[in-house]
């Protein structure tokens, strides 16, 4: 859940004092491994669960205050944003019948989840990305007051120096910058933990690294964000750029960003991973520390290690190492951060088991799979899987490149039972979770695949706010059934809220294919580019995107006879005849406002800006178009 006592604005000399009892967290670790203080001879699981909190009309629902205090159970505790929430499972040792323990739980405190949820007028998703989710939603007022996030998001725009940009390509293309780290919480993962011993550390991280590509394959399920079609696993690039500080060099420099898959092996132990994030990302927070390390070891204590364990929360690691006590002893864990949330719970264990059973199968088989592979094809497994999804091809062990769903079926899955088989877990579990994934993989209906083919079966139907909210009514009410994805049928436009939260705002109605031009720019240009693209108003914008003025079909009309361009020297720039300083509306503003602003004037056209920054147009012919479209739904019923 992270460290939550932490200052919300630390200085210089506070952060030097944070550094000192940072590093000798460090020496404490390094003497702990030493003195073999660790919990050894048995391993554990866990699990986090994050899931996005929505409204009647399926969009984000800013309640996770009130559904806390609604569910009273301390197992659940808050996330970046007021829309999301997260609970905690309880450890299970990694035996017998954990997995159905496990998914037991998970589906008890889910429905407490969503109880509360109801309580609260909303209801509750797991998805990686809400297909629902706008820009404006991701607002500093939807951050959750806790002094952590505030502090964090200061922390991290200091050290960017300015917006963070971001540019996402798939069959769309995303490119836009935002204020501040909030763009991280449009992501949720069902975040998996497994307890190991120091001694064998190494290994099972490393195979963790080497087994990310056929995971992520195999799981994929947040292939959209904002109506864009982008990565398989959208999250693996959004996750990364929004907390990304590095600024840009005068010359080549390399960099690793806080959000990253690692850059080699690890050779010995969890400290080279701590020595290498202290080494390279600077301390964001402090806190206030009171405890000596040395002094709790000497006593026979485990020591808290405060320090260390607030810096490795500010680094993340799609595999990370976790420091932790549990009955008084310390323990280490690999934290699994690659897995999206849902499709549904069922689905969610059967990725854990196939995890848990890849790692304990690549040791039992391979001992260290650095031995066997480059590190640089871990990680281009890695990338490749988050792109494309179980159309990815991976490689594996110096073989060449194949399909992802061949290689899961003919060799991974087969390697996961054999890692479940050999730490005695129950055949019958084994089977059950294992069948889902394969079921999963030989059907190639994965949750990205599902929603993607969703959106395609909805192409010509309704608007894309009306399938965006279907597609994630269809996810809600499937997961409240509880069948794998692999057996979903698709979403109908009919299962979502309808066509009122598809025009409720501004943002829902507005055209972003916008056609501009500079104000020193020729009217001429402005005539061709109205015959060529058909459209009554052009836009004027300068160099930085901000909205200067606007050119009317009618103002171009009044020019006839007036205007010859042959009597003068240089071509009437837009400038001369542009209206300047149009009114504006925001993307917030609602629909109904903007209609009644355009009738009460008389105008055609609406020009919407964000920031002083021209972001879309709302148009007559627009309108006309909707009310058509409601019209004939309207003498349809």
């Amino acid at each position: 859940m992270g460290e939550q006592d932490v200052r919300e604005q630390s200085n210089a000399e506070e952060l030097r004092v944070f550094l000192r009892h940072l590093l000798k967290d460090v020496r404490a670790f390094e003497q702990m491994l030493e003195e073999e203080r660790f919990e050894t001879g048995v391993r554990r699981i866990g699990a986090e669960q994050e899931l996005f909190l929505v409204d009647q009309l399926w969009r984000p629902a800013p309640i996770a205050t009130e559904v806390l205090e609604a569910v009273d159970d301390p197992h659940f505790t808050t996330e970046l944003a007021r829309f999301n929430l997260e609970f905690n499972l309880d450890p299970h040792v990694f035996g017998g019948s954990c997995l159905r323990d496990m998914e037991w739980q998970l589906g008890e405190l889910l429905g407490k989840a969503r109880e509360a949820a109801q309580k609260c007028g909303g209801d509750v998703v797991l998805t990686g990305i809400l297909p629902t989710l706008k820009k404006t939603d991701l607002e500093l007022i939807n951050m959750t007051p806790n002094p952590r996030y505030y502090a964090l998001n200061d922390a991290m725009n200091r050290l960017r120096g300015g917006a963070y940009e971001f540019y996402l390509q798939g069959l769309d293309e995303l490119q836009l910058h935002h204020d501040s780290i909030l763009l991280e919480a449009a992501n949720t993962s069902f975040q998996v933990h497994f307890q190991v011993s120091p001694d064998e550390f190494a290994r099972l991280y490393n195979a963790a690294q080497a087994v990310a590509g056929p995971l992520l394959s195999s799981t994929a399920n947040s292939p959209m964000l904002f109506g864009k079609r982008l990565w398989a696993e959208t999250r693996i690039g959004l996750f990364q750029q929004s907390i990304d500080t590095r600024r840009s060099t005068p010359h080549l420099r390399e960099q690793t960003p806080r959000v990253s898959f690692g850059r080699q092996w690890i050779k010995s132990s969890a400290l080279e991973i701590f020595q290498e994030d202290i080494t390279r990302f600077r301390a964001l927070l402090s806190t206030e520390i009171e405890d000596d390390p040395f002094e709790e070891l000497q006593k026979g204590r485990a020591p808290s290690l405060k320090a260390l364990r607030l810096h490795n929360s500010t680094v993340y690691r799609w595999n990370r190492v976790c420091y932790g006590i549990s009955d008084g002893l310390p323990h280490i864990r690999i934290e699994n951060r690659l897995l999206p949330s849902g499709p549904t719970t069922r689905d969610e264990m059967a990725n854990a088991a196939f995890w848990f059973g890849l790692i304990s199968g690549v040791l039992e088989r391979y001992g260290d799979i650095a031995e066997h592979m480059p590190f640089d094809d871990a990680r281009s497994n890695f990338l490749a899987a988050a792109r494309h999804g179980i159309d990815a091809q991976l490689t594996w062990c110096g073989r060449d490149p194949a399909p992802a769903d061949r290689l899961i079926l003919d060799e991974f899955l087969p390697l996961a039972r054999e890692g479940l088989e050999t730490a005695g877990l129950d055949a019958e579990n084994i089977e059950f979770y294992l069948g889902v994934i394969e079921e999963r993989v030989s059907s190639r209906r994965t949750g990205a695949q599902w929603l993607l083919q969703s959106m395609a079966s909805l192409a010509n139907q309704g608007s894309l706010a009306e399938r965006l909210s279907a597609v994630t009514a269809a996810t809600a009410a499937r997961q409240r059934e509880g069948n794998p994805v692999s057996t979903w049928e698709l979403a109908r436009l009919e299962e979502g809220a309808g066509w009122k939260q598809s025009y409720a705002t501004v943002e829902h109605c507005m055209d972003t294919d916008i056609v501009t031009v500079n104000e020193y720019e020729p009217v001429d240009l402005v005539a061709k580019m109205m015959v060529w693209k058909n459209i009554r108003h052009v836009m004027v914008e300068d160099a930085e995107n901000r909205l200067v003025g606007l050119v009317s079909q009618r103002k171009l009309l009044n020019l006839v006879g007036t205007y010859h361009p042959e009597e003068r020297d240089d071509p009437m720039p837009v400038s001369e005849i542009m209206q300047s300083d149009p009114v504006t509306v925001t993307p917030e503003t609602p629909t109904v406002d903007a209609i009644e602003l355009m009738r009460t004037n008389g105008w055609a056209c609406m020009p919407v800006v964000k920031e002083d920054h021209l972001v879309g147009v709302l148009t007559e012919s627009q309108l006309m178009f909707i009310a058509g479209e409601l019209l004939e739904q309207k003498l349809r019923e």
